[in-house]
Formats: C-alpha cells, sequence, structure tokens
C-alpha cells in the first residue's frame, strides 16, 4: 500500500522573494551612484543662493550696529547688537518721516500693484476670448511694451503731468504704476490655457452678462495669474527709485526707496545716517520677503501655467 506525499505549497509573499544582492534596489534595478552632473547642479545652485543671500545677511548684522562698529568690525559678524535702539532712530528721526516712506511705498505698490492686475487681467481675458480686428496687432504692441525700459518714459511723463498738474502729487506715481505690459501678456496666456471656452458659453445660456462673467467666473479662474502679476507690480514699483525721482520733489511723498538715498546723500555731513540707511535698508526688504513666503506657491503655479502654453 502507497502512502501519498502531501503537495508542498510554493512559499508566497515576503518569503518568495530572494535576498536582494549587495548594491540592488527594490525593484531589482542595481544602485547608480550620485550622478556627477548632479552633484554639479547642487554645487551650482548653493553658490548661486549663497550669492543672493550673502548681502542679505550682511545688512541683518550691519543692522546690528553702532555707527563706530559699522566700520570697525567684522561685517560677517555680530558686534554689540542694538536692535531696539536702532531701529527707534530710523523711526523717531527727522519727526518719523521714515513712517511717511513707508505708507506711501505700501500705497504706491499696494494700491498701484492691485490696479494693475486687475486692468492686465481684463486685457489678457479680453485678448484671449474675444474675436475682433486688430487683435494681433494691439498684442504685438503690448509685447513691444514689455521690452520698453521705463526709464525712457520717466521723463516723457513727468512733461505730460506738469501739464495737466499732477506733478509733486501721488498720482505722478501711480497711474503710471497701473500699466504692466508684462502683466497684460501673462494674464493673455493663462487665460487662453486655464478659461475653457465652454464655461464662458454655459453662463452665457443661463443669461449672466459679460461683466457678471468676468467678475465671478473668469477672476477666480485666474487667480494664481493674477497673484502672479501682483507680485511682480508690487515688488517692480517697492524698488522702483528713477519715476518717484522724476516725479516728487516733497521728501514727504517719497518712497523709501528715494527716502533712504537721501539719507545716504547726507551721510557725509551726518555720519549717524550711515546707520540709519542700513537699517531702513533692511525694513525695506521685509514686506518684500513677506510677500514672497505667502504668494509663493500662487507664483509658481503661474509661471508654470504661463511657460507651458505656447
Amino acid at each position: 500500500m502507497s502512502v501519498s506525499t502531501p503537495p508542498v505549497k510554493k512559499p508566497t509573499g515576503a518569503s518568495a522573494r530572494t535576498p536582494r544582492a549587495a548594491g540592488e534596489r527594490r525593484d531589482g534595478r542595481p544602485r547608480r551612484g550620485v550622478e556627477p552632473s548632479r552633484i554639479l547642479l547642487v554645487a551650482l545652485l548653493t553658490v548661486a543662493a549663497l550669492y543672493f543671500l550673502l548681502p542679505v545677511y550682511w545688512l541683518l548684522v550691519a543692522s546690528t550696529k553702532s555707527s563706530a562698529d559699522l566700520f570697525g568690525s567684522f561685517g560677517l559678524w555680530f558686534s554689540d547688537p542694538q536692535w531696539l535702539h536702532n531701529l527707534s532712530q530710523v523711526f523717531s528721526y527727522d519727526d518719523g518721516v521714515f513712517w511717511n516712506w513707508t505708507w506711501n511705498s505700501l500705497l504706491y505698490a499696494g494700491i498701484g500693484g492691485a490696479l494693475a492686475t486687475l486692468l492686465a487681467c481684463a486685457a489678457g481675458y479680453a485678448l484671449a476670448v474675444y474675436r475682433f480686428r486688430g487683435r494681433e496687432t494691439v498684442f504685438k504692441a503690448v509685447l513691444a511694451g514689455v521690452l520698453l525700459p521705463s526709464t525712457a518714459l520717466a521723463l516723457p511723463l513727468y512733461l505730460l503731468f506738469s501739464e495737466v498738474g499732477l506733478a509733486n502729487t501721488y498720482w505722478a506715481v501711480l497711474i503710471p504704476s497701473m500699466v504692466s505690459p508684462f502683466g497684460v501678456y501673462l494674464c493673455r496666456i493663462y487665460a487662453e490655457a486655464a478659461v475653457p471656452v465652454e464655461m464662458l458659453e454655459a453662463a452665457r445660456v443661463d443669461g449672466a452678462g459679460e461683466w457678471r462673467i468676468f467678475g465671478t467666473l473668469v477672476l477666480r479662474t485666474m487667480t494664481p495669474a493674477l497673484v502672479t502679476v501682483f507680485l511682480f507690480q508690487f515688488v517692480g514699483i517697492w524698488n522702483n527709485y528713477f519715476l518717484p525721482l522724476v516725479m516728487l520733489s516733497d521728501d514727504r511723498k517719497y518712497p523709501i526707496t528715494l527716502g533712504l538715498t537721501t539719507w545716504q546723500s547726507a551721510a557725509d555731513r551726518t555720519p549717524e545716517l550711515y546707520q540709519l540707511t542700513i537699517g531702513g535698508a533692511f525694513l525695506s526688504i521685509l514686506p518684500l520677503a513677506a510677500a514672497m513666503l505667502v504668494l509663493q506657491r500662487f507664483w509658481r503655479s503661474g509661471l508654470t501655467q504661463g511657460s507651458v502654453k505656447g
């Protein structure tokens, strides 16, 4: 009488896997060392980061020093930090004129950037959606405006505003800041990629007018592009120096950039202004850094959407 042996079950699951040889990855392919191109890329990015961050670090360190330590100590390390004293000196000097410059910069950059973004969105959306004679000509004129340097327009604008009595007023800086040719270009590219024609047609069938469609649907759909345009315009207006220099003669209407230049030019006669200028420069970059940190995710998505659309 023969005795049958039970069939042997083959191992399954983790027990069925053969042990990985040394130098193998989980998928069975051999491990590779770090590619030299990756090392070179990381090294180049590190050098670039240091190149851009080192001046900011020096500004941070220098803003904590006294006027004597500013020139008599090592520039890249702290020496008897005086944070609160230096900041109070910046804000209290000349009856608190730095406060005026700060509010002026916020006014020019905030309102000017918001209005420029809204106008750029409307113009870009119209160029992307509506078909009319001369549309491409208008768009090419906008592209020409991108290539035209703003400094070349400062003197003609001053002569124009002088004729209408707006020189040395807030409007002389605000009105030119409301125009953003690059914003129009970016908004058109984004609208062509992100605003579906079917959504617009459905809204029209439901009885919505063009202004309602733009205010309720288009603005929400184009939010990443709008944030990107606003960020670029805000930074550009905040750092603008030549236009306020040409347009304004009252130092109480100056933005921070122009005001700090007046302190620097007077530092030869009043040495304490060297430290005040550095402290004011450090304070002036804080709003820009905050805007970058808060809006960077919208900024990246807006740039990506604009770059992939031909």
